[in-house]
């Protein structure tokens, strides 16, 4: 059971319709699983959209929606048209406008707007459009999407718009139409990638890495300060990260037991799928700690009881302690992407 450190739990989008996460809404019939980043003691972690380990669960083939139009120019908001009331069924979808952009392949990550409209009498419930906040957490993977999801992203053209059909079980069981704009790709980073800092001090905990990315951290004698450490090991070219972003991320983190060792507690790679999570819902030291690195970059944070979970014991669902009280803890983290939250 996977301990999390994010301050609110959220059901975030799974599968490919990652966009979801930022319109506030939940897919009926896909859950979600949590970040790293949760002081929930339940598992409520947000994978990287399209390379969720729940993806799994959802069909393996999509149906045509039928009865939807989209009217404006490619890549701008769309105008979405169709007939009220609209019966809606889940794993639906139709492709409203082809782009005119650059061909999406397998490893990019995808930026999208969107719009989500009531299929009972065609009001808006939410767009990112008006604040321009598109969600970026859709990583098209061969290797862990769902394939019907991988045949709809994989080839499409950016501007496309493509609808889905949503009926919300989670909340009040509302109906609606997800309208995603695909308005820009980047190559999706798979671990840190940049320079190797040299001049890290000595008595830091020591990182290893294994050849696939994943670290091993052993103490290297050090005795903690009660102070947040922040090292850069490795930096990133990308954009620098606000105090408000969604960070996608790779990452392990530890505690220390009273024998002196280290424990390892929680770890992205071990699921074989990054996280996502906002800085504005995590505990005090991830966001101290990586505002203002930069995107490409590994970093060690050690967090000190009051930056993390204090004198509250972590436990799992069973009621097992996790993370004991007044632990200091131990992450490396790779920071993949991040953009501005909705």
């Amino acid at each position: 059971m996977r301990t999390t450190i994010r301050n609110t739990r959220r059901n975030h989008i799974v599968s490919a319709i990652a966009l979801m996460a930022s319109l506030g809404l939940a897919l009926a019939g896909c859950g979600g699983s949590s970040s790293s980043a949760s002081t929930s003691t339940e598992s409520a972690s947000s994978t990287e959209s399209g390379s969720s380990s729940s993806s799994s669960s959802s069909t393996s083939t999509m149906s045509q929606l039928a009865g939807i139009t989209a009217t404006g120019k490619p890549g701008k908001k769309p105008t979405i048209s169709f007939h009220t009331p609209m019966t809606v069924q889940n794993n639906t979808y139709a492709v409203l406008q082809k782009g005119d952009g650059a061909t999406i392949q397998d490893g990019d990550r995808v930026c999208s707007q969107g719009i989500a409209i009531n299929a009972k009498d065609g009001s808006e419930l939410m767009n990112t459009w008006t604040k321009n906040t598109p969600d970026c957490s859709l990583v098209v993977d061969s290797s862990s999407t769902t394939d019907a999801y991988y045949k709809i992203f994989k080839g499409a053209k950016i501007n496309s718009t493509i609808a889905f059909g949503v009926n919300d079980s989670n909340s009040s069981g509302t109906s609606y139409i997800l309208a995603m704009t695909l308005v820009s790709k980047t190559k999706a980073l798979t671990r840190a990638t940049g320079t190797t800092v040299k001049d890290i001090p000595s008595d830091l905990p020591k990182v290893t890495l294994a050849k696939n990315g994943k670290p091993s951290l052993s103490l290297n004698g050090y005795k903690p300060s009660g102070s947040l450490v922040a090292q850069t090991l490795i930096k990133g070219t990308g954009d620098k990260v606000t105090s408000t972003d969604t960070v996608s991320a790779h990452y392990t983190g530890w505690y220390e037991t009273k024998k002196g060792t280290l424990k390892q507690f929680d770890s992205s790679w071990d699921s074989g799928s990054a996280s996502s999570f906002s800085l504005s819902s995590v505990v005090k030291g991830w966001t101290k700690g990586l505002t203002g690195q930069t995107v490409g970059s590994q970093v060690l944070l050690v967090i000190p009881p009051d930056l993390g979970y204090g004198s509250d014991a972590q436990k799992d669902s069973s009621g097992n302690v996790t993370i004991p009280a007044n632990s200091t803890l131990y992450f490396v983290v790779d920071i993949l992407y991040a953009y501005a939250a909705s």
